[in-house]
């Protein structure tokens, strides 16, 4: 009987490390950080949880969450951009209600009508659709953009609402798409790989009756390998009420965020990475 219980709690520990929400991205999905070197944790909120964000049985980028605020802190994914559809459908994340719930993203249709899961239940644990709907002047934003990936699965698991902020909605179809398509493209010329995270600063404002905080600034940062002995790095930061994006070195960023955040000295990349 003994046996067959420690079995139990074997097995239970095996498939809890290979879940979605994670203890740590150094052990669950490392290879979207450089040199598999997630942030500091300067940027850990009160309630965070470490999102492997898995979408067809397959890893496709991580994301730091804050379960208090019901917004992503950062995403971290490597850029590879290509031509194709932009999805429709939105996700969320089962796990955040529960290590028993699927490894995978779903859509709420599937995960109320499927697994007996109420929206009460799944809105205590993150923001859901309800949540976006008859915004003013702000839209669903992502921080790792679809248009930063390849393939169509690649696209498909950004339309996660674990992926999502309020965001200004001038500045999304501004200022900060111009960054994502036009400067990104050449800023990563001559990369051989280009790891990015896209990170939001909590505000003072909320939507959905105070459920979903707007944040207060939207960020990104990057980390190009050229070569074996070569790197480059930039970052960018825009306040989430002005249609304009600031050009900053990664050491600048770094040092705005410590200054934001409140939390000690931010560091987002090992430290190969050029902060001038």
């Amino acid at each position: 009987m003994l046996w067959l219980l420690l079995l139990q709690v074997w097995v239970s520990c095996l498939w809890l490390g290979h879940s979605e929400v994670v203890t740590s991205f150094e052990s669950s999905c490392p290879q979207f950080f450089f040199r598999e070197i997630p942030p500091n944790e300067a940027l850990e909120p009160e309630k965070p949880a470490w999102i492997c964000q898995r979408y067809k049985n397959q890893y496709f980028f991580a994301t730091l969450y804050d379960r208090q605020e019901r917004i992503p802190v950062y995403s971290a994914y490597i850029y590879e951009p290509g031509p194709g559809k932009r999805p429709k459908t939105w996700m969320v994340e089962p796990q955040l209600m529960g290590p028993t719930y699927p490894k995978t993203m779903e859509k709420e249709w599937t995960l109320i009508n499927h697994y007996n899961v109420s929206l009460e239940k799944l809105s205590e644990s993150q923001a859901v659709l309800q949540d976006y709907k008859n915004l003013t002047g702000l839209n669903r934003g992502h921080l790792n953009p679809n248009g930063h990936h390849q393939n169509y699965s690649s696209r498909m698991a950004t339309f996660t609402l674990t992926n999502i902020v309020p965001q200004d909605e001038k500045l999304n179809g501004g200022a900060w798409n111009n960054y994502e398509q036009q400067t990104m493209i050449k800023k990563t010329q001559g990369c051989e790989t280009t790891y990015v995270i896209v990170g939001a600063v909590p505000g003072n404002n909320y939507i959905a009756k105070g459920r979903v905080n707007k944040p207060s600034y939207l960020w990104s940062s990057a980390c190009c390998v050229v070569d074996n002995n070569h790197r480059k790095a930039w970052a960018v930061i825009a306040q989430n009420d002005q249609n304009q994006v600031q050009l900053l070195t990664l050491g600048e960023l770094e040092g705005m965020l410590t200054q934001l955040y409140g939390r000690g000295q931010v560091s987002l990349f090992d430290s190969e990475c050029p902060r001038e």
